[in-house]
């Protein structure tokens, strides 16, 4: 009788702690499963327009409204010549490269420097200054278009490109400030001390400590700075009139292209000037994609 009323333990399969950890392993797996579909679903929402607009511009009207999924029947680089020589998108290109190499430049070097002393100095009105640059996240620009016109207008800067770079640095610095100030907050301050203790004056120990510590940061932001410098629209349309139609960035010359078809639109033009305008910052992206994303991280890790 003592054998049969003696205790045993019970098998991990069948007692109350098995039972729990069965559930959370199949709700982690349900998840994962979901997780996948999202991304599966998100990935085809956008490359699938890219793929589109990329495959658009080696057909003709007939064969985009005809049957627009189908490929195309051949693959020629008409629309593209159209799109460089008749359209002009390749000097816009290149006045849109100049630009926002020039606004990015100067956005990154101003940038560090407000974002470093920010949050490694302190000084009376440091938070007043840090919380005016946020604010200008919170202004809409298209409420200051106006304004913003008149001002470039009085420095006899209005229709030229030095205008759109100096506008541009500063809609791209209450950003740039925010994330960088976060950052350079996780750097060690033991190195920059050894360093102004070996005789390293503020602007050395910032250019030859500081910003090589801050690379994953700070190209994290260039790129984020460059994507939305160079999809912008609504400012270039603003500075740049039709006067100087040789000057006009990227943006505007693919919006010409639709504008002003009429009834002979062409179609194949207009999406190879929009894969002219994708093509580069998808370059960009893929070649630089770890350094965004060890960029936004390591500020989470440490």
């Amino acid at each position: 009788m003592a054998t049969e009323t003696a205790y045993k333990p019970a098998s991990r399969t069948g007692s109350a702690h098995g039972r729990p950890k069965r559930k959370r392993g199949d709700q982690m797996g349900a998840f994962g499963a979901l997780s996948h579909l999202a991304l599966l679903v998100w990935s085809i929402l956008v490359i699938g327009p890219i793929l589109w607009t990329f495959l658009g511009s080696f057909k003709t009207n007939t064969e985009i409204f005809g049957d627009p999924i189908t490929l195309p029947s051949t693959y020629n680089w008409d629309a593209w010549g159209r799109a460089i020589d008749k359209a002009h998108v390749g000097q816009y290109m290149l006045n849109t490269v100049f630009v926002v190499a020039c606004s990015t430049a100067l956005t990154m070097l101003l940038g560090s420097m407000a974002a470093y002393v920010l949050s490694r100095y302190t000084f009376p009105g440091n938070r007043a200054i840090y919380f005016l640059f946020v604010s200008g996240m919170t202004f809409p620009v298209f409420l200051a278009l106006v304004p913003l016109f008149f001002v470039v207008r009085n420095l006899g800067l209005i229709d030229t490109h030095f205008g759109v770079i100096l506008v541009y640095t500063a809609y791209s610095l209450p950003f740039t400030v925010f994330f960088l100030s976060a950052f350079f907050k996780t750097l060690p301050t033991s190195v920059g001390e050894a360093a102004m203790m070996d005789g390293c004056s503020h602007t050395r120990t910032f250019f030859q400590i500081m910003v090589p510590m801050a690379k994953p940061g700070l190209i994290s932001i260039t790129i984020f700075n460059i994507l939305g410098q160079w999809n912008q629209y609504l400012l270039p349309i603003v500075l740049l009139s039709g006067n100087v139609e040789d000057k006009w960035l990227i943006t505007q010359g693919i919006a010409n292209i639709s504008t002003n078809a009429g009834y002979e639109a062409d179609w194949p033009g207009l999406f190879a000037a929009l894969s002219m305008a994708i093509i580069p910052v998808m370059i960009i992206y893929i070649i630089f994609q770890r350094q965004i994303q060890s960029g936004l991280t390591s500020g989470a890790v440490k």
